[in-house]
């Protein structure tokens, strides 16, 4: 199995690389607003020809957690030019959805074509993203699919625990292990210490195999520093990389989660800090709007540099 620390992929390859056997494969870190932070991202703005297999072998490639592929929309869905399908490819597998590669789109999608509304089709269904320019920059808001909030049994837990090397002690017990959903499904866990966080070093083939019988994509790995403030990781061993540095469907998972558990009211607006221990510090807010289910995910996007 590969195994890839997405902090260390190679993001000094340039923003577009291409050869004759390849599509042109543009590089974005999302979250932050430093090519040194956030999270690395693959987009192929125009992925017409690529089957399956072909699209896998760019994104293991590239090495990043996911490349974003772009294709001609479902008849009807959006306006033209601003409505596309897209589809996530890890170094080993599809996902059904893919926040901070979403983000990367739209804000490539922005700078070449102008901020506003689009909408993708996803595996998980219709995510429309709204495109600002705030204080020079581009911040794209993506807006989940209908989330839902389920128990995990406690054998499972107790498996994710013995994979992670936590002690059950070490959990928060104002943070119940739940599974949320927002487009793809992630085991939330809450640390009991900003320390038990920053400890992260686990059993990856064990965990990847949880994983994958529970149909999760990440653990999403929380500490909460205040009532709308919390510290995330995301192991994402089924993907081939050790951790994803900023994860967007992730942060909408945990809207929900914080919603449906009731941590918190709508209106509201979490503060994400994720990517810190990696040493790639990116901000993610999810807002949580009255009298709507949805999760809405913000961050800015920046084109990895040449050279």
């Amino acid at each position: 199995m590969t195994r890839d620390d997405s902090s260390t992929a190679p993001v000094g390859t340039g923003t577009a690389v291409r050869s004759a056997a390849d599509p042109e494969v543009l590089r974005y870190t999302a979250f932050s607003d430093d090519p040194a932070g956030g999270n690395p991202a693959g987009v192929v703005l125009d992925a017409t020809g690529l089957d399956d297999a072909a699209r896998l072998a760019v994104a293991a490639r590239v090495g990043y957690s996911e490349t974003a592929f772009l294709t001609a929309p479902p008849e009807g869905l959006g306006v033209p030019g601003r409505a596309f399908t897209v589809r996530y490819f890890s170094p080993l597998a599809e996902v059904p959805f893919c926040g901070h590669a979403t983000v990367a789109a739209a804000v490539a999608l922005a700078e070449r074509h102008g901020p506003g509304e689009l909408v993708f089709a996803t595996r998980s269904g219709t995510v429309p993203v709204t495109v600002r320019e705030v204080d020079g920059r581009l911040v794209a808001t993506l807006s989940s699919v209908e989330p839902y909030v389920t128990d995990v049994a406690p054998a499972d837990l107790a498996e994710a625990l013995a994979a992670l090397g936590w002690p059950a002690a070490d959990l928060d017990p104002a943070l119940p292990p739940r599974i949320a959903y927002a487009g793809a499904r992630h085991l939330v866990l809450g640390a009991a210490t900003r320390a038990r966080l920053a400890d992260l070093d686990y059993d990856f083939d064990r965990l990847a195999a949880l994983m994958r019988r529970l149909d999760l994509t990440t653990l999403q790995l929380a500490w909460r520093e205040s009532g709308s403030v919390f510290h995330v990781r995301d192991p994402f061993p089924v993907g081939g990389v050790v951790e994803d540095p900023a994860t967007g469907a992730a942060a909408a998972a945990l809207g929900a989660y914080a919603r449906t558990l009731g941590l918190v009211t709508a209106p509201v607006t979490l503060t994400l800090h994720q990517g810190h221990d990696l040493g790639r510090p990116g901000l993610l807010t999810v807002e949580l709007r009255d009298g709507d289910p949805r999760a809405h995910v913000g961050g800015t996007a920046t084109a990895l540099p040449e050279g």
